[in-house]
């Protein structure tokens, strides 16, 4: 009995050694994983991305000549119908998704290539497939798409942009300002395009500074084919009589769209001391445009201004196809200044 006993005191002992070896293991990972804690608490924790909270989008609405649209959201996807209006948004830097790109001016030609700007068909007649297909939630007009105004309503919210084509006499440049400033509101880019309405508002008051006051009469006559039509007050250019102060060298009054059409008789007959020649073929044929050497009128070469070398080939695509933009009226404005700024030849 005692041998036994002896055994098991052994057998204990060496028991309460594993036990206490055992132990300070245990002891020893715990300790481990207390020293550990405090340097992964030291480790920097993600943040989360701060929440992109968007301004609730104030209703606006717009009343033209067609009616009242009201733009509830903030568009995403506009086609424009027209050039200027193409104009309008590229100066906002706001995207086009659909226009037409059958006269695409110079100034614009980056979007002629453009895969994801849907292509709408003619400016005169657009494809309204093809405008549906677009996607739009705000379509932009002109006089020129006016007759389908319905039709695009039931696309997408549409607004009218109340320039007049035919006289331009009054108030051009301030409906094309108010244009701006309107679709300003709309994209929520009131600031630039009150940036872009100051600078027109610049370039005309340059114009009118250097034209008051002169005794030069113009004469604008638009080129298509050989024949020739005269614009006077009432018409589509009529704002450069009115608005920038060119004295006008033709007795016409109403010209309207087109002008009235004119001699090479007439245009000697007029002998204007500055004559601006809109060349309507290059735009519409896509001809080489007119220049000094190619118009070959004896009767215009014989004109005070062709002898005083003050005669100005204007942007054709700035003046016909457009008229009515920013860009363009800067380039309009460009042109007329020309004639003003040039030394009289002998």
């Amino acid at each position: 009995m005692t041998t036994h006993f002896t055994f098991l005191s052994h057998l204990s002992t060496r028991y309460r050694h594993r036990l206490l070896a055992s132990g300070l293991s245990a002891c020893m990972l715990l300790l481990g994983c207390d020293q550990q804690a405090p340097a992964a608490a030291q480790e920097p924790q993600q943040t989360p991305a701060p929440v992109q909270v968007t301004a609730a989008y104030s209703p606006i609405t717009v009343e033209h000549q067609l009616g009242t649209t009201v733009i509830d959201k903030l568009p995403q996807r506009v086609v424009a119908l027209d050039m200027n209006e193409v104009d309008f948004l590229d100066q906002l830097g706001v995207p086009v998704a659909g226009m037409p790109k059958d006269f695409v001016p110079h100034f614009l030609r980056q979007y002629q290539t453009m895969n994801e700007v849907q292509d709408t068909g003619a400016i005169v007649q657009p494809n309204l497939e093809q405008v549906y297909a677009a996607k739009p939630d705000l379509i932009l007009i002109t006089s020129l798409q006016a007759n389908h105004y319905q039709e695009l309503s039931r696309i997408a919210p549409t607004i009218h942009f109340d320039v007049n084509y035919r006289d331009s006499q009054t108030n051009h440049i301030a409906v094309v300002r108010e244009h701006l400033l309107t679709l300003g509101r709309i994209f929520n880019k009131q600031a630039l395009a009150q940036q872009k309405a100051e600078q027109l508002d610049a370039k005309v008051a340059q114009a009118r500074n250097l034209i008051q006051d002169r005794p030069e009469k113009a004469l604008i006559v638009l080129h298509n084919n050989g024949a020739f039509s005269s614009f006077g007050l009432q018409s589509r250019y009529g704002f450069i009589f009115n608005a920038l102060g060119v004295q006008s060298a033709s007795p016409a009054v109403e010209t309207g769209l087109h002008g009235q059409p004119i001699s090479s008789e007439f245009i000697s007959q007029a002998d204007p001391d500055i004559l601006y020649i809109v060349d309507r073929t290059a735009v519409m044929e896509k001809r080489p445009a007119l220049n000094a050497d190619s118009l070959a009128n004896p009767l215009l070469r014989q004109t005070k201004a062709w002898k005083s070398g003050r005669v100005v080939f204007a942007d054709a695509q700035a003046w016909y196809v457009t008229a009515a933009s920013p860009t363009s009226l800067q380039l309009i404005i460009d042109d007329v200044m020309q004639a003003y700024q040039r030394p009289t030849q002998p």
